[in-house]
């Protein structure tokens, strides 16, 4: 029985056995090169020349072969996918008919390649029929791609098993690699290029021939608007951004359905959707907007419906009338496929050999310079046959002027091939014509023929030769094809028309949208003594009917609805924000805090109450420090809250309450039973920071504080209920400066230290 060998890269011992020892990393890594740079040239990067893909260039080169043209009958897909593996790419037959497909749709190539009849898929994302039912042949973007091919335009190589030949690139007269776009991924790379608008790509070209030097600005701003997408849509992104992108050859677009308000009368209306954004399938889509519906995280949206024959058409039912369409929009735009972005990155093969991510006067420059040279090779090749034909024109003519002895030669001669090469000085090719030469040709107006079209090749290979001369006359060749291939896809045909509209993004709210997102409705917030928290729907008006865990009981409770901000305060200094609509329901007894929000193990909840950023807030710690704070700076967009008092250990966070409007003062009991009133202005207004101290102490700490209007006095609440009110001549005593000690409360302060209430 034999053995495999492997064969060493660098070299290698050899063991008794007939084994042979090699470095295992080194051999991985020459067999992973070898199929990374296999992938990468021969799979999915394209060319910059042509902008294909080898099993795309070889499907073209198969249809040519099969002589599908755009004037022809079609062919079976199968017969052409047959031929495609047979000969020139031996790889699966279904995934060269799915590339055989993509080329013949209409939303995903911006010029198709292919004409296709039959079903070849549809924008739903339902797949193409099998094809032994479908047919194929080319449409003139293939021809234009092809055109010249014959004429020695391009290099072939063998095919795989070397009984033919394959073009190793298309002539490519049409700007294909960002007129249609690419996509691929690769070994350690990946190219995504978003289709262009023929038309302005060769006014883009004709520009780059006046003026070499050019610059991606003016291209942008002038020609390049940017993509053209099959599909339609509106891009929403800035000019500075677009430049950019194109630039570096890589960023991403912002990519919007296409979509109007229509009036139904009464005051009502609907949505229509035309175009949808690039790549989107349209059932797909729909789905996910039904299921949000569904789980209700749409309430702006009554109905959607789907009513595209031929056209997208898709109808959107506003909740109500009184629903801003602009705002409902923005709502769909945020979390569905309604808008999406179309990431570039223009990774492409340059001279067919070197992955390199080039910008967009590079790609242009590339396809230019491989359209001059294809422009040389076809000059070359025309002018060998003007030399050849010429060449046996001569000779026809030193015939006709010598008949009577050429034919005395044919007719006695024993090598009348010899004689008459020796006698009139012709080369073979001549004499060949010569004794070829039919009798019929021997008329006059024959020779009269043949001296007219010497006359008019010798003409056209002047004219060759002086292209061929001059590097000037060859771009100008070049920019009027590219003209030419303008007008034949200007922007006032069918195919030519710009299809992606630019806009802006209406400046919305993003907090408007975000609560349009929530379905609005009344809840009671419940957080227990042990920090559990629960959202029970409706303003239930009798607190003392919820149920706790055992040894637990209720902290606070506050009516708020779903829109709100539920903010909650902890002994650490943190405000956490909690949305309204998130928090768990009044089944069982909610859930823990700490698993909602990243709270320190060593904190606690002092206060929870819904946002208003209207108002301002007092927050005092333990020890007698404090500031304001507006509600607006609170908000914490992490898990993890925002810190905005400082009190480290064994300082805590004590006291947060509302500053409200026309409360001037504000009094503040210790631990020790002593009362101190003074004006609220004598606390800054801060973001964070620690304070400054509102009253001294010299054991303990701070009891409780408030604010208030000095003109309707300070109240306070009793063990009964049972409320006093001390007015500003009866607190003459107990007002001084912030800072001070104060002096023990007055009469009938509850024995606890709170103010209450």
């Amino acid at each position: 029985m034999g053995q495999d060998l492997i064969s060493p890269p660098g070299g290698g011992s050899e063991g008794g056995d007939g084994i042979i020892d090699i470095d295992l990393k080194s051999a991985l890594e020459e067999r992973y090169l070898a199929y990374a740079l296999s992938t990468i040239m021969g799979r999915a990067l394209p060319d910059v020349r042509d902008g294909l893909k080898p099993v795309h260039r070889r499907i073209l080169h198969a249809m040519r072969v099969l002589k599908l043209d755009p004037n022809t009958g079609f062919k079976k897909c199968a017969r052409i996918v047959g031929d495609v593996i047979g000969k020139f790419h031996p790889h699966g037959d279904q995934s060269v008919y799915d590339a055989l497909v993509r080329l013949a749709q209409d939303f995903a190539q911006r010029y198709p390649l292919v004409d296709g009849q039959g079903n070849f898929g549809n924008i739903d994302g339902d797949n193409a029929a099998a094809y032994r039912y479908t047919e194929a042949r080319m449409t003139e973007v293939s021809t234009l791609l092809l055109e010249g091919i014959d004429e020695d335009a391009v290099d072939f190589r063998l095919t795989y098993n070397e009984e033919d030949k394959e073009p190793i690139v298309l002539p490519g007269s049409f700007p294909n690699l960002l007129a249609n776009g690419s996509s691929g991924i690769a070994v350690g790379m990946a190219t995504n290029i978003p289709p262009h608008n023929a038309a302005e790509l060769c006014e883009a070209a004709q520009h780059l021939i006046k003026f070499p030097n050019a610059s991606v600005e003016t291209l942008v701003e002038k020609y390049v608007q940017g993509p053209d997408f099959p599909t339609g849509g509106t891009i929403v992104e800035d000019k500075a951004s677009i430049i950019e992108t194109y630039k570096t050859g890589r960023g991403s677009f912002r990519l919007r359905a296409k979509w109007e308000k229509v009036d139904t009368g009464r005051g009502g209306y609907q949505i229509i959707i035309t175009e949808i954004p690039y790549q989107v399938q349209k059932s797909r889509l729909i789905e996910k907007i039904a299921e949000l519906l569904f789980n209700r995280k749409l309430p702006l949206l009554e109905d959607i419906r789907d009513e595209s024959a031929e056209d997208v058409r898709i109808v959107l039912e506003p909740k109500s009338r009184s629903v801003d369409p602009e705002v409902l929009m923005e709502s769909l735009f945020k979390v569905t496929d309604l808008e999406n972005r179309f990431s570039m990155n223009m990774n492409v093969l340059s001279g067919g050999k070197v992955p390199k991510v080039m910008g967009l006067s590079e790609v242009l420059r590339e396809w230019l310079e491989h359209r001059r040279d294809v422009l040389v090779r076809r000059s070359k090749f025309r002018l060998a046959q003007i030399d050849r034909r010429l060449e046996i024109l001569g000779g026809l003519l030193i015939a006709y002027l010598n008949i009577d002895e050429v034919i005395r030669i044919i007719r006695f001669e024993d090598e009348p091939k010899q004689k008459l090469i020796v006698k009139f000085d012709l080369t073979e090719l001549q004499v060949e014509a010569i004794l070829n030469m039919r009798l019929r040709a021997l008329a006059k107006l024959q020779e009269i023929e043949i001296r007219r079209e010497n006359e008019e090749l010798s003409k056209e290979k002047s004219q060759i030769e002086a292209l061929l001369a001059s590097e000037d006359a060859q771009w100008n060749v070049l920019s009027k094809d590219i003209g030419d291939i303008k007008k034949q896809f200007g922007k006032d045909t069918k195919l030519g028309a710009r299809r992606t509209q630019f806009g802006d993004a209406n400046e919305i709210d993003l907090e408007v949208v975000m609560q349009s997102m929530i379905e609005k409705e009344p809840i009671t917030v419940v957080i227990s003594e042990k920090g559990w928290i629960r959202g029970l729907k409706g303003h239930l008006a009798d607190f003392t009917t919820f149920a706790f865990k055992e040894g637990d009981k209720l902290k606070t409770a506050f009516h708020a609805d779903s829109h709100d901000k539920i903010i909650l305060f902890t002994t650490s200094g943190k405000f956490f924000t909690i949305g309204g609509d998130k928090l768990p329901g009044g089944r069982g007894h909610g859930e823990p805090i700490r698993v909602i929000i990243d709270m320190e193990n060593d904190a606690d909840v002092v206060t929870a109450f819904k946002h208003d950023p209207k108002r301002k807030l007092l927050l005092v710690s333990r020890v007698g420090n404090g500031f304001v704070v507006p509600e607006s700076e609170i908000i914490a967009n992490t898990r993890k809250g925002k810190q905005v008092m400082n009190a480290k250990l064994p300082d805590e966070a004590l006291l947060c309450a509302p500053v409200l409007e026309g409360h001037d003062s504000l009094a503040i009991v210790g631990e020790n039973r002593k009362l101190l009133v003074f004006p609220v202005d004598q606390l800054p207004e801060m973001t964070r920071g620690k304070g400054v101290r509102l009253q001294k102490y010299k054991d303990g700490g701070t009891n409780d504080a408030r604010s208030f209007a000095m003109s309707e006095g300070l109240n306070w609440q009793d063990s009964a209920d049972r409320t006093f009110t001390k007015m500003k001549d009866e607190l003459a005593e107990w007002i001084g400066e912030r800072a001070q000690a104060g002096r023990m409360v007055p009469k009938g302060f509850p024995r606890n230290g709170k103010f209450g209430g």
